[in-house]
């Protein structure tokens, strides 16, 4: 039987989906099954499983839902470089501390159906953006590198897609404070925001 951690390991953020293990295992649905039930690998929805770290213990451990979220995105195939955005993308910058249900990732290509992870009550939501136009940038999650937008683009995009979720005015100010003004005037430029800034700014005075 081939190195099956090795494998899983080159895949990105070290998630796979059965067809990805085409040619290496003669099933891989029942290969990744078999990987599932001796903790090699964690399955995060239908026919998505991740690469379980090797000192974490199989039966408590969980990834983040962000880098659940990005692994399924990525694996799922498609335009290349799906984006972290919006709740999801302040709470990696550490501006939303509370958990929250829902991951929204940012892709090039919509009409994609949100999917349901199956080892915790969440969902991974698909938005269609031009993602070359987002600035992002990479950061390390727990199941390994991913674009995230930046906190500029962050702030912007929940003032502007998400003005009446509640968290929104706490999580606008939390970004603020750490936030490059002289970017947020330039991206507020170049993406016809400035309405969306000035509203920004009436939040955090």
């Amino acid at each position: 039987m081939p190195d099956a951690r090795r494998v899983i390991a080159r895949r990105p953020l070290r998630t796979v989906r059965p067809a990805h293990l085409e040619g290496v295992f003669a099933n891989p649905r029942a290969a990744l099954r078999r990987l599932e039930h001796e903790g090699v690998v964690h399955r995060l929805a239908y026919g998505y499983y991740c690469e379980v770290p090797a000192e974490a213990d199989p039966d408590t451990w969980l990834p983040s839902l962000e880098a659940a979220a990005m692994g399924v995105a990525v694996a799922r195939g498609g335009p290349p470089d799906p984006v972290l955005m919006g709740m999801s993308a302040a709470r990696v910058l550490g501006a939303l501390p509370r958990a929250v249900a829902t991951a929204t990732v940012a892709v090039a290509v919509g009409g994609r159906r949100p999917v349901r992870l199956v080892d915790r009550p969440a969902t991974v939501r698909f938005v269609e953006r031009d993602t070359s136009a987002l600035d992002a940038e990479r950061m390390s999650l727990d199941l390994g590198s991913a674009l995230v937008t930046t906190p500029e683009q962050t702030l912007l995009d929940l003032v502007r897609l998400y003005p009446d979720d509640p968290e929104t005015p706490a999580v606008v100010r939390a970004l603020w404070s750490g936030a490059d003004r002289e970017q947020l005037e330039h991206l507020a430029r170049t993406s016809r925001g400035i309405a969306t800034l000035r509203r920004a700014e009436v939040l955090v005075s």
